[in-house]
């Protein structure tokens, strides 16, 4: 071979190589995390949840949520621009979800992608580390204005995922994230299910007691209302909550 050519092979053992550079690197940058410590409510990578005053006393299924830095400290969107910082808006945590730094996607550059997204991923916003999205996200929610059925919490952890293409995926949504906080997540003791239930019986007691079966129909009506508006609006009219 003539020299100052190249040929294929080489190309790829060079890219190869530098690829498994920019991984070891990587890796080796996702040091251990602390314990879980809801005392100190602190939730190294996690998403985290508590029921609403209110809202959750009709729909317990509907709650606040929050994800977490790698040190444990909360960040959520609990109002219009603003994310709030180690104070987890509406009480302690219900509910966790620890997630693996693993599963994310964390290029140095646009060939040290692990996710199957490459350039979409990097329109979208990359980063190099957990916290690194994190703040990316902070940062772009305190110029959104907020809205329960439109630009919420919900919607601040999704893009968090997204930028983190986490699973794989660039398509997480709010009901992404209540599902997988709903299905996967952990209580974090006793008092939180009681914390998250009582009201909504108590309310549905007294409301039988009072009003009789029409209440509950109607408490079933909202309920229906509110799971249609959210998945109509993420699945069929995506207009409607893009954030």
């Amino acid at each position: 071979m003539p020299r100052g050519q190249f040929s294929i092979m080489d190309l790829k053992g060079a890219f190869d190589v530098e690829h498994m550079s920019s991984t070891s690197r990587i890796q080796h940058n996702l040091w251990p995390l602390d314990g879980i410590d809801p005392k100190k409510a602190k939730f190294p990578c996690c998403l985290i949840w508590t029921p609403l005053p209110v809202v959750s006393w009709l729909a317990p299924f509907i709650g606040h949520v929050g994800i977490c830095r790698e040190d444990g400290t909360i960040l959520d969107f609990s109002g219009s621009n603003y994310v709030n910082v180690d104070d987890f808006t509406f009480g302690a945590a219900a509910r966790y979800l620890q997630l693996d730094r693993q599963q994310c996607c964390f290029p140095p550059n646009l060939a040290g992608h692990t996710c199957k997204h490459g350039y979409k991923h990097s329109e979208y916003g990359t980063a190099i580390t957990w916290d690194d999205a994190l703040q990316s996200t902070k940062r772009l929610f305190e110029h959104k204005t907020y809205n329960l059925f439109t630009c919420n919490c919900h919607s601040f952890v999704a893009n968090c995922l997204n930028r983190l293409c986490y699973g794989g995926s660039m398509d997480w949504n709010l009901i992404d994230v209540a599902v997988l906080i709903f299905c996967k997540g952990h209580w974090i003791d006793w008092k939180s299910i009681i914390r998250s239930f009582l009201p909504f019986t108590a309310v549905l007691c007294s409301g039988i007691a009072l009003v009789g079966w029409p209440f509950l129909v109607g408490l079933f009506s909202f309920s229906l209302l509110l799971m249609g508006w959210f998945l109509l609006g993420t699945y069929c009219f995506k207009s409607l909550l893009e954030c």
